[in-house]
Protein backbone atom coordinates (compact mmCIF):
# COMPACT_ATOMS: atom_id res chain seq x y z
CA UNK A 1 0.00 0.00 0.00
CA UNK A 2 0.95 4.01 -0.71
CA UNK A 3 0.30 6.44 1.92
CA UNK A 4 -0.30 10.01 0.51
CA UNK A 5 -0.26 12.89 2.80
CA UNK A 6 -2.25 15.85 2.37
CA UNK A 7 0.09 19.05 1.86
CA UNK A 8 -1.35 20.76 4.64
CA UNK A 9 -2.13 18.68 7.82
CA UNK A 10 -1.28 19.03 12.06
CA UNK A 11 -2.90 21.77 14.18
CA UNK A 12 -3.51 25.01 12.85
CA UNK A 13 -2.56 28.34 14.40
CA UNK A 14 -5.50 28.90 16.87
CA UNK A 15 -5.77 25.29 18.27
CA UNK A 16 -1.53 25.61 18.87
CA UNK A 17 -2.21 28.74 20.63
CA UNK A 18 -5.31 27.16 22.52
CA UNK A 19 -2.89 23.65 23.50
CA UNK A 20 0.18 25.97 24.27
CA UNK A 21 -1.71 28.22 26.42
CA UNK A 22 -2.89 25.50 28.27
CA UNK A 23 -0.11 23.63 29.07
CA UNK A 24 2.03 26.80 30.20
CA UNK A 25 -1.24 27.50 32.38
CA UNK A 26 -1.19 23.89 33.59
CA UNK A 27 2.77 24.27 34.90
CA UNK A 28 2.03 27.22 36.26
CA UNK A 29 -0.77 26.02 38.30
CA UNK A 30 1.23 22.62 39.15
CA UNK A 31 3.97 24.96 41.16
CA UNK A 32 1.83 27.08 42.90
CA UNK A 33 -0.96 24.27 44.05
CA UNK A 34 -4.23 25.85 42.31
CA UNK A 35 -6.77 24.62 39.76
CA UNK A 36 -7.14 25.00 35.99
CA UNK A 37 -10.41 24.45 34.20
CA UNK A 38 -12.21 25.06 31.15
CA UNK A 39 -15.58 25.79 30.52
CA UNK A 40 -16.38 23.37 27.72
CA UNK A 41 -13.61 21.63 26.05
CA UNK A 42 -10.52 23.18 24.80
CA UNK A 43 -10.76 22.16 21.53
CA UNK A 44 -12.63 19.11 19.65
CA UNK A 45 -9.84 16.07 20.04
CA UNK A 46 -10.37 13.97 22.71
CA UNK A 47 -6.78 12.62 22.86
CA UNK A 48 -5.10 16.37 22.84
CA UNK A 49 -7.95 16.59 26.41
CA UNK A 50 -6.90 13.23 27.61
CA UNK A 51 -2.87 14.59 27.68
CA UNK A 52 -4.79 17.97 28.97
CA UNK A 53 -6.46 15.98 31.57
CA UNK A 54 -3.24 14.48 32.77
CA UNK A 55 -1.71 17.84 33.15
CA UNK A 56 -4.11 18.82 35.58
CA UNK A 57 -6.76 20.81 32.89
CA UNK A 58 -10.57 19.98 33.91
CA UNK A 59 -13.33 20.30 31.90
CA UNK A 60 -16.38 21.45 33.40
CA UNK A 61 -19.94 22.38 32.03
CA UNK A 62 -20.92 25.06 35.65
CA UNK A 63 -19.53 27.26 37.10
CA UNK A 64 -20.82 25.76 40.60
CA UNK A 65 -17.97 23.61 39.34
CA UNK A 66 -15.21 26.13 40.36
CA UNK A 67 -12.86 26.11 43.73
CA UNK A 68 -11.78 29.33 45.16
CA UNK A 69 -8.30 28.93 43.76
CA UNK A 70 -8.32 28.53 40.07
CA UNK A 71 -7.86 29.66 36.44
CA UNK A 72 -10.02 29.46 33.75
CA UNK A 73 -8.86 28.99 30.20
CA UNK A 74 -11.26 30.15 27.71
CA UNK A 75 -11.91 27.10 24.93
CA UNK A 76 -10.44 28.32 21.21
CA UNK A 77 -14.30 28.33 20.15
CA UNK A 78 -14.98 31.03 22.86
CA UNK A 79 -17.70 31.26 25.32
CA UNK A 80 -20.69 33.31 25.89
CA UNK A 81 -19.63 36.98 26.93
CA UNK A 82 -22.24 36.93 29.90
CA UNK A 83 -20.21 34.05 31.25
CA UNK A 84 -16.78 35.57 30.96
CA UNK A 85 -18.37 38.53 32.57
CA UNK A 86 -19.47 36.61 35.67
CA UNK A 87 -15.82 35.05 35.88
CA UNK A 88 -14.47 38.15 36.07
CA UNK A 89 -16.73 39.79 38.50
CA UNK A 90 -15.93 36.39 40.75
CA UNK A 91 -12.25 37.66 40.78
CA UNK A 92 -11.07 34.42 39.13
CA UNK A 93 -7.97 34.57 37.01
CA UNK A 94 -8.52 33.77 33.04
CA UNK A 95 -6.29 33.06 30.54
CA UNK A 96 -8.07 33.72 27.18
CA UNK A 97 -7.33 31.21 24.59
CA UNK A 98 -10.29 32.03 22.10
CA UNK A 99 -9.12 31.71 18.68
CA UNK A 100 -8.36 35.20 17.02
CA UNK A 101 -10.31 34.75 13.81
CA UNK A 102 -13.33 33.16 16.25
CA UNK A 103 -12.80 36.44 18.39
CA UNK A 104 -13.21 39.09 15.47
CA UNK A 105 -16.19 37.29 14.28
CA UNK A 106 -17.77 37.88 17.56
CA UNK A 107 -16.23 41.58 17.80
CA UNK A 108 -17.89 41.87 13.72
CA UNK A 109 -21.45 40.69 14.98
CA UNK A 110 -22.06 42.83 17.76
CA UNK A 111 -21.04 45.58 15.66
CA UNK A 112 -23.51 44.57 13.14
CA UNK A 113 -26.07 44.04 15.73
CA UNK A 114 -25.62 46.75 17.49
CA UNK A 115 -26.07 48.81 13.83
CA UNK A 116 -29.78 47.38 13.53
CA UNK A 117 -28.72 44.74 10.93
CA UNK A 118 -30.78 41.69 10.68
CA UNK A 119 -28.24 38.92 11.11
CA UNK A 120 -28.33 35.13 9.49
CA UNK A 121 -25.42 33.19 11.11
CA UNK A 122 -24.57 30.19 8.96
CA UNK A 123 -23.33 27.41 10.65
CA UNK A 124 -24.12 25.19 13.30
CA UNK A 125 -26.22 25.73 16.13
CA UNK A 126 -25.28 24.20 18.87
CA UNK A 127 -21.70 24.43 18.19
CA UNK A 128 -19.82 26.19 20.49
CA UNK A 129 -18.26 29.00 18.10
CA UNK A 130 -22.04 29.52 17.22
CA UNK A 131 -23.36 29.98 20.86
CA UNK A 132 -20.82 32.03 21.71
CA UNK A 133 -21.66 34.47 19.08
CA UNK A 134 -25.12 34.05 19.64
CA UNK A 135 -24.13 35.17 23.25
CA UNK A 136 -23.42 38.95 21.56
CA UNK A 137 -26.94 39.51 20.52
CA UNK A 138 -28.23 39.89 24.33
CA UNK A 139 -29.05 44.03 23.67
CA UNK A 140 -30.00 45.82 20.35
CA UNK A 141 -31.76 48.04 18.11
CA UNK A 142 -32.90 45.22 16.45
CA UNK A 143 -34.23 41.15 17.19
CA UNK A 144 -34.05 39.64 14.55
CA UNK A 145 -30.84 36.88 14.40
CA UNK A 146 -31.34 33.48 13.10
CA UNK A 147 -28.70 30.31 12.63
CA UNK A 148 -29.10 29.03 9.04
CA UNK A 149 -27.17 25.54 8.71
CA UNK A 150 -28.25 25.20 5.02
CA UNK A 151 -29.74 26.74 1.54
CA UNK A 152 -33.52 25.70 2.72
CA UNK A 153 -33.27 27.36 6.47
CA UNK A 154 -31.26 30.10 4.98
CA UNK A 155 -34.49 30.56 2.71
CA UNK A 156 -37.22 30.07 5.08
CA UNK A 157 -35.47 32.51 7.37
CA UNK A 158 -35.25 35.32 4.85
CA UNK A 159 -38.67 34.32 3.45
CA UNK A 160 -40.25 35.62 6.94
CA UNK A 161 -37.90 38.45 7.34
CA UNK A 162 -39.14 39.76 4.00
CA UNK A 163 -42.70 39.21 4.88
CA UNK A 164 -42.31 41.52 8.22
CA UNK A 165 -39.53 44.11 6.48
CA UNK A 166 -38.67 43.72 2.87
CA UNK A 167 -36.33 46.75 3.25
CA UNK A 168 -34.40 45.35 6.31
CA UNK A 169 -30.65 45.50 6.81
CA UNK A 170 -29.08 42.15 6.32
CA UNK A 171 -25.89 40.84 7.07
CA UNK A 172 -24.22 37.08 7.14
CA UNK A 173 -21.63 35.93 9.22
CA UNK A 174 -20.58 32.07 9.36
CA UNK A 175 -18.82 29.53 11.62
CA UNK A 176 -15.00 29.25 10.80
CA UNK A 177 -15.40 25.88 9.95
CA UNK A 178 -17.75 26.16 6.94
CA UNK A 179 -17.09 24.94 3.47
CA UNK A 180 -16.92 27.89 0.66
CA UNK A 181 -19.20 25.71 -0.72
CA UNK A 182 -21.75 25.93 1.60
CA UNK A 183 -21.36 29.64 2.77
CA UNK A 184 -21.65 30.79 -0.86
CA UNK A 185 -24.45 28.89 -1.34
CA UNK A 186 -26.01 30.23 1.98
CA UNK A 187 -25.19 33.23 0.94
CA UNK A 188 -27.58 33.23 -2.53
CA UNK A 189 -30.53 31.71 -0.52
CA UNK A 190 -30.75 34.73 1.07
CA UNK A 191 -29.60 37.12 -1.21
CA UNK A 192 -32.52 36.21 -3.01
CA UNK A 193 -34.58 38.14 -0.59
CA UNK A 194 -32.48 40.73 0.08
CA UNK A 195 -29.90 41.50 -2.91
CA UNK A 196 -27.88 43.76 -0.68
CA UNK A 197 -27.14 41.37 1.85
CA UNK A 198 -23.41 42.33 3.66
CA UNK A 199 -21.45 38.91 3.54
CA UNK A 200 -18.55 38.72 5.91
CA UNK A 201 -15.81 36.69 4.82
CA UNK A 202 -15.66 34.82 8.20
CA UNK A 203 -14.28 31.15 7.17
CA UNK A 204 -10.93 30.57 8.56
CA UNK A 205 -7.77 30.40 6.06
CA UNK A 206 -6.52 27.06 7.95
CA UNK A 207 -10.13 25.85 7.58
CA UNK A 208 -10.21 26.59 3.27
CA UNK A 209 -6.05 25.73 3.13
CA UNK A 210 -6.84 21.62 4.61
CA UNK A 211 -10.12 21.88 2.25
CA UNK A 212 -8.35 22.49 -0.72
CA UNK A 213 -5.66 20.18 0.29
CA UNK A 214 -8.30 17.15 0.70
CA UNK A 215 -9.62 18.03 -2.95
CA UNK A 216 -6.42 17.96 -4.54
CA UNK A 217 -5.23 14.72 -2.95
CA UNK A 218 -8.73 13.07 -3.91
CA UNK A 219 -7.30 12.75 -7.33
CA UNK A 220 -4.42 10.62 -6.44
CA UNK A 221 -5.93 8.27 -3.87
CA UNK A 222 -8.81 4.95 -3.71
CA UNK A 223 -9.58 6.41 -0.57
CA UNK A 224 -9.07 8.44 2.29
CA UNK A 225 -8.31 8.62 5.75
CA UNK A 226 -9.73 11.70 7.84
CA UNK A 227 -7.56 11.68 11.44
CA UNK A 228 -9.68 13.74 13.45
CA UNK A 229 -12.23 13.78 16.60
CA UNK A 230 -15.53 12.59 15.51
CA UNK A 231 -16.58 16.28 17.64
CA UNK A 232 -15.05 18.38 15.27
CA UNK A 233 -17.00 20.55 12.54
CA UNK A 234 -13.91 20.81 10.41
CA UNK A 235 -13.12 17.18 10.65
CA UNK A 236 -16.11 15.87 9.56
CA UNK A 237 -16.15 18.39 6.73
CA UNK A 238 -13.79 16.92 5.66
CA UNK A 239 -15.46 13.96 5.17
CA UNK A 240 -18.45 15.08 3.86
CA UNK A 241 -16.00 16.43 0.76
CA UNK A 242 -14.01 12.99 0.24
CA UNK A 243 -17.61 10.98 0.37
CA UNK A 244 -19.43 13.99 -2.36
CA UNK A 245 -16.64 13.41 -4.45
CA UNK A 246 -17.33 9.53 -4.39
CA UNK A 247 -14.27 8.28 -2.91
CA UNK A 248 -14.41 6.30 -0.19
CA UNK A 249 -13.86 7.74 3.34
CA UNK A 250 -13.84 7.21 6.89
CA UNK A 251 -13.04 9.66 10.19
CA UNK A 252 -10.28 7.97 12.59
CA UNK A 253 -9.69 9.81 16.17
CA UNK A 254 -7.08 6.69 16.19
CA UNK A 255 -5.62 3.66 14.54
CA UNK A 256 -8.25 1.59 15.86
CA UNK A 257 -11.01 3.39 13.53
CA UNK A 258 -9.75 2.34 10.34
CA UNK A 259 -11.75 -0.47 8.79
CA UNK A 260 -10.25 -3.52 7.64
CA UNK A 261 -11.64 -2.83 4.07
CA UNK A 262 -9.19 -0.18 3.73
CA UNK A 263 -6.05 -2.13 4.05
CA UNK A 264 -7.42 -3.14 0.37
CA UNK A 265 -6.92 -0.20 -1.41
CA UNK A 266 -3.70 0.37 -3.50
CA UNK A 267 -3.57 4.16 -2.36
CA UNK A 268 -4.85 5.54 0.74
CA UNK A 269 -4.78 9.46 1.03
CA UNK A 270 -4.29 10.80 4.87
CA UNK A 271 -6.02 14.10 5.44
CA UNK A 272 -6.11 15.61 9.36
CA UNK A 273 -8.66 18.44 11.12
CA UNK A 274 -7.23 21.04 12.20
CA UNK A 275 -7.43 20.20 16.13
CA UNK A 276 -5.67 16.76 15.20
CA UNK A 277 -1.83 16.45 16.55
CA UNK A 278 1.02 14.81 14.89
CA UNK A 279 1.46 11.60 17.14
CA UNK A 280 -2.61 10.65 15.71
CA UNK A 281 -1.17 11.27 12.09
CA UNK A 282 1.81 9.31 12.54
CA UNK A 283 0.09 6.11 14.19
CA UNK A 284 -2.58 6.38 11.80
CA UNK A 285 -0.05 6.39 8.79
CA UNK A 286 2.17 3.56 10.61
CA UNK A 287 -0.85 1.36 10.92
CA UNK A 288 -1.75 1.91 7.47
CA UNK A 289 1.64 0.82 6.40
CA UNK A 290 1.89 -2.60 8.22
Amino acid sequence: MKVIRARVLGFCMGVRRAVELAEAEARRALASGSSVYTIGPLIHNPKVLENLKKMGVHVIDELTQLDKNCSVIIRAHGIEPHIENELYSKGINIIDATCPNVKASQIKAEELFQAGYCLFIAGEANHAEIVGIMGYMQSSNTSFCKVVGNTIEARREAKKLYSINNDARTALLGQTTLSEEEYTEIGEAVGLFFPNLVIIQTICAATKERQNALRDLLNHVDAVVIAGGKNSANTRRLLAIAQKYGKPGVLAESKADIPQSFFAFNTVGLCAGASTPDTIIDDIEKELLK
